[in-house]
């Protein structure tokens, strides 16, 4: 029942293209009172600010006098879904068997795919350029499909795939992760392993991350969608989340019609306190927003490294 009443909220909030849109917000009305989803007013909050300065302008630059790591396409068999799936990996430059290096589960949204992170934030070329600057650890980037079913391509009515990314849940921790560990010269343990994510993508990395907290020392969301549970059912002991969490990163645009979800969770947060970092910067429900965010977030990750 729960899943059902998510999956009609979110059907009649967000837009089905909205998670790959790279420019301004998207207006299309709201099926039930025909006023703008995206670009309706946000009433800001006290705190309701920047936690973060601006990332520089050149941020995604490619810089030809560094290191550069890997990015490639890889397969998994994903006994969930019962099929072979797809994944993008970054590597750091450097990469070697000789080290294992921690990972980061980054998720795309309703309207993307595995490869919905590199069309608009290029995370290959943003980690080259932060690690070049020891300003973020080496690490893999694991960049998986999180419609968890046999066609998952972003195709049609891309919300009727919305039940699709609750059973991502089952790929991620027992096909995706196991599948980077056998490959991959990783570590293994939870503080090792940070989960985040845009829109969709950000209900899943609270959902999962919060809710495993023995697998994930890092979580983020990144402007939530409605899929994301209620703040008391994510983080039902305050005290155990704040004492195993590394970083518990929320973020939203001031511009961005869904701001009531992650204002909530925040909420949530401050008054049980539970430490976290609450960005708001001047963007909307868009791509600007999320690599802006993803170029904060990576930094923190991994500090200090552990053993």
């Amino acid at each position: 029942m729960k899943l059902l009443l998510a999956t009609a909220l979110l059907a009649t909030t967000l837009p089905a293209a909205a998670q790959s849109n790279d420019g301004p917000d998207r207006r299309g009305p709201d099926r039930r009172s025909g006023e703008p989803r995206f670009g309706r007013p946000v009433e800001l909050a006290p705190d309701d600010v920047p936690a973060r300065p601006a990332p520089p302008a050149d941020l995604l630059t490619p810089r030809e006098d560094i290191p550069h790591g890997k990015l490639e396409t890889i397969e998994y068999d994903s006994k969930t879904v019962g099929t072979t799936r797809k994944m993008r990996v970054y590597t750091p430059p450097g990469y070697s068997s000789d080290k294992k290096y921690p990972v980061l589960y980054l998720l795309h949204g309703i309207g993307g795919d595995e490869t919905e992170w590199t069309r608009f934030a290029q995370p290959n070329v943003l980690l080259d350029n932060l690690i070049a600057d020891g300003k973020a650890k080496p690490m893999l980037v694991v960049m998986p499909n999180g419609r968890a079913q046999k066609n998952d391509r972003a195709e049609g009515d891309v919300f009727a795939s919305a039940p699709a990314f609750a059973v991502f849940e089952r790929d991620l921790l027992d096909d995706v992760i196991p599948a980077i560990e056998s490959r991959y010269s990783v570590k293994t343990d939870r503080e090792s392993r940070a989960l985040a994510g845009l829109s969709m993508g950000g209900g899943q990395s609270l959902n999962f991350g919060l809710s495993h907290l023995d697998t994930f020392a890092w979580v983020g969301g990144f402007s939530s969608a409605p899929n994301t549970k209620r703040p008391a059912e994510l983080v039902p002991n305050p005290a155990e989340t704040a004492e195993k969490l590394e970083l518990l990163w929320l973020s939203c645009g001031s511009k961005d019609g869904l701001m009531r979800i992650s204002r909530g969770m925040h909420q949530y947060l401050k008054e049980n306190d539970v430490p976290h970092v609450w960005h708001v910067d001047d963007n909307g429900h868009d791509a600007p927003h999320w690599r802006n965010t993803l170029y904060h977030f990576v930094q923190e990750l991994f500090q200090p490294e552990t053993p």
